[in-house]
């Protein structure tokens, strides 16, 4: 195959990724961002097969390529297809690791027989430029590695293990050991680029991996979505670093891709949430998965109620804005409530959603979430769109969410003080469904809850939501 065909295919692949991104931005049109997706990967995939045919001389490599990606696509999607849509940020942490570590593989391999990558001819040393960009790509690559690793375990929260604990991990001189960690890390990439020593190397990669580690914990469960999101940029980059030194255009267009979409949702979950990004890059968020107040909350009293009693507010009321939390993921009631919003529709009533851009657990979760109950898109709203018509709410059905409603955030020194929520306290009449009075990942007391106008329904969302349908009956 000729390198003029390749370079054609490769940047009418990379056109596909960039529509796909660009369909991505909005849900009416995410099916095909999806379709686009899939095609320019497709299109790169079968490219760069055609060409290690060419390279090879031979079907061999490919032979080995082709064992891989049944192997690895195998596996994949059968986790895929079991995962449940509560673990989805859990795999999507896997996925960010096991790109970091093929960024660290390809650059140990490009290392050692860089001739074999073309980047170098056989028994020559490889090009110092090609040298810097190996090293960064792996120090990068280590570090999304373990990183994602953490945040694996801290999403998952089945592991005992200290790291894997959703509280933050914090100590004196954290800081400052990130910051040598760091300064060691160029200096060793330095030395790679002037002796090419495998030593240098392996303290990049080492390196790299503890800081990765360094990096997340610190960070507590209530800023896991900005994480999830800030390890999808990390391995979008090293990806890209892998592609500069491979010189492979369809690997630094689509890290780069992946790298600044990943910071710039980055970006948008900071704000969302009152955090520095620069303090999120860094891994200094460390806000969030504060000490839970159970004590204080058992002595308060809340206004109890059944469906029934729900179901009775809701059929007198003109306007319903419901919000949709973690236990509404858990529960996997999306399905349910799409039912009993068709009822309320269809007796009058004016429903719509409201949508916080980090509620649940990692971002896009609740849209995810109604997306798949096929939901009606004119009747999400995001939160800047929605947050004015709550005073003019007859009810606010609150389903699994905390923080991202918690009146705190409105509280000079309260944790989340600063952090813009869905202002759900402003409706007439709240109705509020969870399991318990447990807190949220911030560890904070939900004032909300004990308001005069808030109804309390116990129970699992599903249960709950379909109990409230059936008396609309």
């Amino acid at each position: 195959m000729s390198m003029n065909l390749v370079t054609l295919l490769y940047l009418l692949a990379s056109v596909c990724l960039i529509h796909a991104l660009k369909g991505l931005s909005h849900p009416t049109t995410s099916i095909r961002g999806n379709l686009f997706g899939m095609a320019g990967m497709a299109i790169a995939v079968v490219t760069t097969a055609a060409l290690i045919t060419s390279i090879a001389g031979s079907a061999l490599g490919l032979g080995w390529v082709m064992i891989g990606m049944l192997v690895g696509g195998g596996i994949g999607s059968v986790i895929a297809y079991r995962v449940e849509m509560t673990k989805m940020p859990e795999l999507v942490a896997f996925m960010h690791s096991m790109i970091g570590l093929v960024a660290v593989f390809i650059a140990v391999a490009a290392t050692e027989e860089p001739w074999a990558f073309q980047i170098t001819a056989h028994g020559a040393p490889i090009p110092g430029g090609n040298r810097v960009e190996l090293a960064i790509g792996a120090f990068i690559g280590a570090a999304t590695f373990t990183g994602s690793i953490i945040a694996f375990g801290k999403l998952s929260g089945k592991f005992r293990f200290r790291l894997f604990q959703g509280a933050p991990m914090q100590f004196k001189g954290q800081h400052m050991l990130n910051l040598l960690l760091g300064l060691l890390s160029i200096a060793f990439v330095v030395g790679f680029w002037d002796t090419q020593s495998w030593a240098d190397m392996i303290l990049v990669i080492g390196l790299g991996l503890l800081l990765g580690v360094m990096l997340i914990i610190p960070i507590g469960g209530a800023d896991m979505p900005v994480v999830v999101s800030m390890l999808n940029s990390y391995s979008g980059w090293a990806a890209a670093g892998i592609g500069f030194s491979l010189n492979n255009s369809m690997l630094i267009i689509a890290g780069s891709l992946v790298g600044s979409s990943g910071a710039i949702l980055s970006y948008i979950m900071c704000k969302a949430m009152n955090r520095s990004f620069v303090s999120v890059i860094l891994g200094g968020l460390g806000g969030g998965g504060g000490s839970d107040i159970a004590g204080a909350k058992a002595q308060r009293n809340v206004k109890t109620g059944s469906a029934d009693d729900a179901a009775f507010v809701l059929s007198n009321a003109e306007s319903v804005i419901i919000v949709p939390g973690y236990g509404l993921a858990v529960a996997r009631a999306q399905h349910a409530v799409k039912e009993l919003a068709q009822k309320l529709v269809s007796m009058g009533v004016q429903v719509k959603y409201a949508i916080h851009p980090v509620a649940g657990r990692m971002p896009g979760h609740m849209n995810v979430l109604l997306a798949e109950a096929e939901v009606p898109y004119d009747q999400v709203f995001e939160m800047e769109d929605i947050n004015s018509e709550f005073a003019q709410a007859d009810v606010a059905i609150v389903l699994g969410a905390n923080d991202v409603v918690n009146p705190a955030a409105y509280t000079k020194g309260s944790p989340i003080f600063g952090m813009p929520i869905l202002e759900a306290f402003k409706a007439k009449t709240v109705i509020v469904n969870k399991r318990s009075l447990a807190s949220g990942y911030a560890g904070l007391d939900n004032e909300l809850f004990y308001m005069e106008k808030t109804m309390m329904v116990f129970g699992d969302a599903k249960k709950v939501v379909e109990d409230m349908g059936k008396t609309l009956d």
